[in-house]
């Protein structure tokens, strides 16, 4: 990149020292652990077909413009001052957001729509400015990557103004649309496409960052069953749930951290196509990540909450759901980081499917039991398939 004389950067270095995750990026972070408990407590308070939808669909939103902002971040300095404030920026505005999330299909929808979208086009904005003059192909890729923002936010606003089963839809085209936007390098008429990895990326620092996010909702997932804990005090199957609770959720950590995620840094760093893996393993390979863990935890609220209750559909679908859809995206990630299909995950899918099939004849409290020994099985198996060969190689 060139610098024109006398002209302060903007943009990061893409060295060893710089790729690491900052203070002003982990301080941005705090808001999504206040706009995750909303969700899951929205989620939790009153869990119908109708809200599925919903919570989907505002995951989905969560998570773009989370990541988004992370592809922002991994570009420019996060230490600098313009980038910090606006950093801050999008905290104020996330914060305001997610105060509105829990009513976001009701009477915040103008807000949340509102704020959204300027999120999205502001920080897009901001990108474009900070490359113009310093790299102009990268400032035309943000150009389109703002007009898609702008056309997806007219969307959003405009949904707002109807009724329930035409926002979903309104809003589900637009947020259908930004998933698509890297798929057809943000296509804009007269513009055509960006080029091929035309960005410096720091795959290492995009990996470290969606760590970091995985931790934030392993933590929430305890944040939320620690409160829960505490209301239900009087039930006897509370402890027992709550340390089934606490096992999947360190179970989920031990199947993310103990290779895959160094597997995936490792990936995007050695990579000669970073764009295009940073994609598949980042912006769409975690999101299944971040959704089951989000959706366990709300299994975890109603396991707390109707422990002795004969479990339903309702409740099967997330007590079950959240763990099959992390280990399918940790599955996602394996193969696409080191061509790894991880039995030990494959198994733990079984263990699910049979246990959604016998669900209607047992409690809540032995399905969670039951969720959480999948996940056992899965953790358990995948550390010592990847631990033998180690030990097999120092000798004894």
């Amino acid at each position: 990149m060139k610098t024109r004389p006398g002209q302060k950067r903007w943009t990061r270095d893409q060295d060893s020292e710089n790729s690491k995750a900052s203070f002003p990026e982990l301080f941005f972070d705090l808001v999504f652990v206040f706009a995750l408990i909303q969700l899951s407590h929205t989620l939790a308070d009153d869990f119908t077909s109708a809200t599925v939808g919903e919570a989907f669909l505002l995951i989905l939103a969560i998570w773009w413009l989370w990541i988004n902002t992370t592809w922002v971040t991994n570009l420019l300095d996060p230490d600098s001052v313009p980038v910090r404030s606006m950093l801050f920026a999008l905290m104020f505005a996330s914060i305001l957001m997610a105060i509105a999330l829990p009513e976001a299909f009701g009477e915040h929808a103008l807000a949340f729509a509102i704020i959204y979208a300027a999120i999205q086009v502001g920080r897009s904005v901001f990108a474009w400015l900070a490359f113009r003059g310093e790299d102009e192909e990268t400032a035309m890729t943000f150009l389109r990557v703002t007009l898609w923002a702008l056309a997806t936010g007219g969307l959003w606003v405009a949904g707002a103004f109807l009724g329930f089963e035409a926002r979903l839809v309104t809003w589900a085209a637009a947020i259908a649309l930004e998933y698509a936007g890297p798929l057809v390098r943000y296509w804009v008429p007269g513009l055509g496409s960006a080029r091929r990895e035309t960005l410096i990326l720091s795959g290492e620092h995009l990996a470290e960052r969606c760590a970091l996010f995985v931790i934030i909702c392993l933590g929430e997932t305890i944040l939320t069953t620690g409160r829960n804990t505490v209301e239900h005090m009087d039930a006897d199957l509370t402890f027992p749930v709550f340390g089934s609770a606490f096992a999947s959720t360190v179970a989920m950590w031990w199947i993310y951290f103990h290779k895959g995620q160094e597997e995936a840094a490792e990936k995007a760093e050695r990579t000669s196509r970073p764009e295009a893996v940073a994609h598949n393993l980042f912006t769409y390979g975690h999101l299944p990540i971040v959704a089951g863990i989000i959706l366990t935890a709300v299994g975890q609220d109603f396991s707390l909450s109707h422990a002795e209750e004969d479990a339903t559909l309702k409740t099967a679908s997330v007590v079950i759901g959240g763990p099959a859809l992390f280990l399918c995206g940790n599955i996602w990630v394996k193969l696409a980081a080191a061509n790894r299909l991880p039995l030990s995950h494959l198994a733990g899918l079984i263990a699910l499917a049979l246990l959604l099939a016998v669900f209607s004849y047992v409690s809540t409290y032995t399905l969670s039991f039951g969720a959480t020994a999948s996940l056992l099985i899965a953790s358990t198996w995948d550390y010592a398939v990847v631990r033998w060969p180690l030990s097999r190689n120092a000798g004894p």
